[in-house]
């Protein structure tokens, strides 16, 4: 099981997002043993599923996260 340890905004430097890209977040996870492991994903995603910081990462999570 892993749960969310961490959440920071991305940052895309000068260059910014290109037009029509969604805002994302890299989200470090954290297991049981101290595994971490780090993704991103829409910021969006994350607020529709009312996940924030200490939450357990969703199974659904795990697919399409990079």
């Amino acid at each position: 099981m892993w749960k969310i340890r961490h959440i920071f905004d991305g940052d895309y430097g000068c260059e910014g997002r290109l037009p029509g890209q969604a805002p994302k977040v890299s989200v470090t996870l954290a297991d049981e043993d101290g595994n971490e492991r780090y993704v991103s994903v829409e910021d969006a995603w994350l607020t529709e599923r009312g996940l924030d910081v200490g939450d357990i990462w969703p199974e659904e999570g795990e697919k399409g996260c990079s």
